[in-house]
């Protein structure tokens, strides 16, 4: 599954090398906490549900098909597919703003306040299980699950890119494609900018359904109104359905940090983490069929390590020792039980180990004295 893993390198790059460039040129603001977690928010748990959502459409384009394009010109197959993929999203993604429930999927995207590529990768960790029903009926049409995964990757690398803070205002263009410019305009949390600018990639159903806007040219800021998120993917991926469960408008439940984490060692911790995520699609990709205890060991190990490295972002004292845990499980089921020993998982998981270490000795974070009050 070698060709699955060039793109995940590819977005990681970017996405740090944006935020080394905003930070040095001062083109805007970069939280390196807020990064983490946007890399941190579903990259694990959305692989299995992207898995999921693949699986799905393979199995109705397979057995249900009414093979409706299955004389039509191949040009003409992939032109409808590029079109029709991205009215489905502007609609899957406009009723996320008006249903609670979908809301509550679609919340943790619009929690981000930095406006930067990363921003592009921060989700639920159920967003790809949303989009299931709205693109099985391409399933239903026939359109062929090679052509539908080539479109959807198409996608989503110009809504991706619609998240760079560094992408200049592009003329012409922006007549019929949507850019970073207009995207902007539907994370600012005055006003109802967040319900204009749906579209993925053309600008024009927006035009076409009356729900494209400028982006205001008066003082305005990225995010949601209320409290700040938690950073932590689990809770911030399940906090909505709780609120909805119990009908509470508690708008967050983010701890006092007992310590403050070097931003760099934050980062360090998120590239391992992220290098041994790249492992393990490299290894088993979408797959499902002959699962074996070891990839499902791995998966789980590698989804806790995302909620652990974000209770250290939290400064929770919880995620310095489950860090360090999970970190030396890992280690043993790698060489003691599995004998995975290759130089990538040498590298990566002992340093892995090594990192969380020197995290739970008192290396890269700094305590924070909370004064009594008499």
């Amino acid at each position: 599954m070698n060709e699955l893993t060039f793109p995940i390198i590819f977005m990681l790059i970017v996405v740090i090398g944006e935020g080394l460039v905003i930070a040095k040129t001062q083109k805007g603001t970069v939280s390196w906490q807020e990064l983490v977690f946007n890399l941190n928010s579903g990259h694990i748990m959305l692989w299995l549900f992207r898995g999921l959502e693949i699986f799905c459409y393979g199995f109705v384009v397979t057995h249900y098909s009414f093979n409706l394009v299955e004389n039509w010109p191949t040009a003409l197959v992939w032109i409808f597919t590029i079109l029709a993929w991205d009215f489905g999203f502007y609609w899957l993604h406009r009723l996320h703003h008006k249903y609670r429930v979908l809301w509550a999927v679609h919340v943790v995207h619009h929690q981000g306040e930095h406006y930067n590529l990363s921003l592009g990768v921060r989700n639920s960790w159920y967003s790809s299980l949303t989009s299931i029903p709205f693109f099985m009926l391409l399933a239903l049409m026939g359109v062929p699950l090679e052509i539908f995964l080539t479109v959807s990757i198409l996608h989503y690398s110009i809504q991706f890119f619609n998240h760079s803070a560094l992408i200049p205002r592009l003329g012409w263009f922006e007549k019929f494609m949507v850019t970073p410019q207009h995207h902007r305009v539907h994370h600012v949390k005055e006003g109802h900018y967040s319900n204009r600018n749906f579209a993925g990639s053309f600008i024009f159903w927006d035009k076409l359904f009356g729900t494209f806007s400028k982006l205001p040219e008066t003082e305005h800021h990225f995010g949601i109104k209320g409290a700040a998120a938690s950073e932590n993917p689990f809770i911030d991926s399940n906090l909505p359905f709780w609120r909805i469960i119990k009908r509470s408008k508690t708008s967050s439940i983010k701890p006092t940090p007992s310590y403050r984490v070097n931003q760099l060692a934050l980062v360090m911790g998120t590239l391992l983490l992220f290098s041994l995520v790249i492992g393990y699609v490299f290894l088993y990709g979408y797959g499902y069929q002959g699962t074996t205890y070891q990839q499902v060991v791995l998966f789980i190990l590698l989804a806790l390590g995302t909620v652990a490295l974000s209770a250290i972002s939290d400064g929770r004292k919880a995620g310095l020792w489950s860090w360090f845990v999970i970190a030396s499980i890992l280690l043993i089921c790698l060489f003691l039980i599995w004998q995975w020993v290759n130089a990538f998982w040498i590298i990566f998981a002992g340093g892995l180990w090594l990192h969380s270490l020197l995290m739970l000795l008192g290396f890269g974070r700094q305590t924070i004295q909370v004064q009594n009050v008499s």
